[in-house]
Formats: structure tokens, C-alpha cells, sequence
């Protein structure tokens, strides 16, 4: 891990926020909790997100004070084959569905919360996230929904299980025993940016648009969706460039592994996105742009930072302006 990210992974696992007082070892309860139809709302600012490396994860799994989510995509085989002991296989699909008019958006609150429970999660738990292979943006994801959903504490593994292992780190084939949580509806305002705050905010000089896609749906050849292209004056950092995905040592590639601070700011800097613009991330469905909002928001400490959750799935089923081609490309109008 960088000198920057280890120093954000220093913070010790012990601190003392509300953890959940039922380990990993005691029986299931029969019946999960009800949540409460009540959402409470909670203002931006209140998670603690660390990286961690597979010592201090493997650490943290063992304390008992925090609660170990695999959300390795389904069919739940890998997970079978092998975990992280004491994690709970809740898989980054079953976080989102449809809304009544697009696919794939996170769910409300309260499902949030009965989904939460019913892993053995309450609101006051500390969350260590983790998947394996190229998922790290639904490892990224999941931890976006957690601090969304007023989670205190929430760390992800530095390499993801790949690193885990590769460190020495021990799995296990045993399923875990646990209580249902209790977890209430809660949401965090302020992480978020609805379709209509964003429309007055494009072409805005004091704001930037990241959309970290890959560069043939960014330009619009890849014809994907009902309109292809990306919103105008949006800058094209795809996902990848954030982590090892490409390194060109082959024994340093993982997609789980972030670059370095020190290289994220100046790939951000060389790119004019600095920390007084207002910075708004949009991709395809909300889980690329989770990367680097955690990035930019905990890691690299960027203070005003949303994301899109709509993304290109909503803006290109609406008729506002879009853009073909490179950046810098012209707005149009494009009907459907």
C-alpha cells in the first residue's frame, strides 16, 4: 500500500463508535427484526472509510467488531469455495432493482435496511467490505450504499481477496452463524445529486463532470443505450486509472488496488480537476462513479464531491442536450 493510503488505513480498528456487541458465532435468530417504515435522515459527513491491508482486514475480521460483507457477484460458488472467515456472502446485485421507471437503481431505505438485517448488520456496526477478480466497483459500490445508509464505520481490503491471499492472509470454507441485525431506515443526504440539480450545474465553470465509462461509451460508437454519448463538458477518466487494472507489471495487476495519492492528484490536477471545483461523477448505472467518489471524497479528501446515481441510464432516457465524440464535443439535441 502507498505511504498516503496506508496512512489512511492507519487508523486503528479499535476506535470506539458503536459496534455491534453480537459476534459472528452466535446462533441466527428465528425471525429477523422489523425495520421501522420511519426513515431518519442524517447529514453528509459521518462515515469514517478506511482502506485497509490484509493485515489490519484480517485483523478487524477476527476482532469481532466488524462485520464482514463478501459481495462477490452471484452464483455464490467463490464464496463457497472460500471467504474471508466470518463474512457473509450478500452479493453487490442484491442492492439494486428497478424503481418504476429504470433498472439497477439502489434501493430505497427501508429495503436497505431490511437487506442490512437480515446479514446480521445494525446501524451502529463497522463494515468491512470485500470482493475479488474486477469487482472491485461493486466492493466500491456497496461501500457508497453503506455510508448512504448512515454506516459509521466502513473499510475495504487494499487488493481485494486476491491481495488478501496473496499476503497470507487465511480463508475458509465454514459458513458463519450470526444474529439478524437490527438495522433502521436511514439515508445521508448530500452524497447524492438528482437528474434535476444537475441540469442548471452543466457548463457551469466552477464544476466538473467526471464520467469514468469506457471511451467508446463516453464518445457514443458503443450504442448501448437509448442515446449514446455523454453529457456535455463531461471529462473521460475511465474507472481504471485509479487502480493497478493495467499496470503493465503483471505482478503488481489488481483491479482492487489503488494508485497512490500522490499519483491520483496529479492525474485529477493534470485534468483541471481541482479541490475548490464541484465535482459530480456520472457513469453508467452508479457503480463506476462509486470508485471515485469514495476516492476523491475520503481518500484524496475533496470536499464537495456527488454522485449521479442515475447516471447515463437515466440522462440518456431524458431529452436533455448530450455530446458525441471526444471531449470538448459540441451539445446537441438528440431525440430518443
Amino acid at each position: 500500500m502507498s505511504a498516503a493510503l496506508g496512512a489512511a488505513a492507519a487508523i486503528t480498528t479499535a476506535t470506539t463508535l458503536g459496534f455491534g456487541s453480537s459476534p459472528a458465532t452466535q446462533a441466527q435468530a428465528a425471525a429477523p427484526a422489523q425495520a421501522s417504515a420511519a426513515v431518519t435522515t442524517l447529514a453528509a459527513g459521518g462515515t469514517n472509510f478506511q482502506v485497509f491491508s490484509p493485515e489490519q482486514a484480517a485483523d478487524a475480521a477476527r476482532s469481532g467488531r466488524w462485520k464482514v460483507l463478501d459481495v462477490r457477484p452471484v452464483p455464490p460458488l467463490s464464496y463457497i469455495g472460500g471467504h474471508v472467515p466470518g463474512a457473509v456472502h450478500l452479493s453487490e446485485q442484491a442492492f439494486r432493482g428497478p424503481n418504476g421507471r429504470l433498472p439497477f437503481q439502489i434501493w430505497g431505505p427501508t429495503k436497505l435496511a431490511s437487506l442490512l438485517s437480515e446479514a446480521g448488520i445494525s446501524n451502529r456496526d463497522s463494515v468491512l467490505v470485500y470482493s475479488d477478480g474486477n469487482d472491485v466497483l461493486g466492493t466500491a459500490l456497496v461501500s457508497y450504499i453503506l455510508e448512504k445508509s448512515g454506516v459509521r464505520q466502513v473499510a475495504i481490503v487494499d487488493g481485494g481477496l486476491s491481495g488478501y491471499k496473496a499476503a497470507g492472509q487465511s480463508t475458509t470454507k465454514a459458513f458463519p452463524t450470526f444474529q439478524v441485525g437490527s438495522f433502521r431506515p436511514t439515508t445521508v443526504k448530500g452524497l447524492a445529486i438528482t437528474l434535476k440539480e444537475l441540469q442548471p450545474l452543466i457548463g457551469r465553470s466552477n464544476v466538473v463532470i467526471i464520467d469514468p465509462r469506457p471511451k467508446a461509451q463516453f464518445e457514443g460508437t458503443d450504442q448501448t443505450f437509448i442515446r449514446n454519448g455523454h453529457i456535455p463538458g463531461a471529462r473521460n477518466i475511465p474507472w481504471q486509472a485509479f487502480t493497478e487494472a493495467n499496470n503493465a507489471d503483471e505482478t503488481k495487476k489488481n483491479a482492487h488496488k489503488l494508485k497512490s495519492a500522490e499519483e491520483l492528484r496529479a492525474l485529477l490536477v493534470s485534468r483541471g480537476i481541482t479541490p475548490d471545483k464541484e465535482i459530480i461523477i456520472s457513469c453508467s448505472t452508479g457503480r463506476e462513479a462509486s470508485l471515485q467518489f469514495l476516492t476523491l471524497r475520503h481518500v484524496l479528501k475533496y470536499p464537495n464531491v456527488r454522485i449521479y446515481e442515475g447516471s447515463w441510464t437515466e440522462y440518456s432516457a431524458s431529452n436533455l442536450p448530450i455530446a458525441v465524440g471526444p471531449e470538448g464535443s459540441p451539445a446537441l439535441v438528440s431525440s430518443r
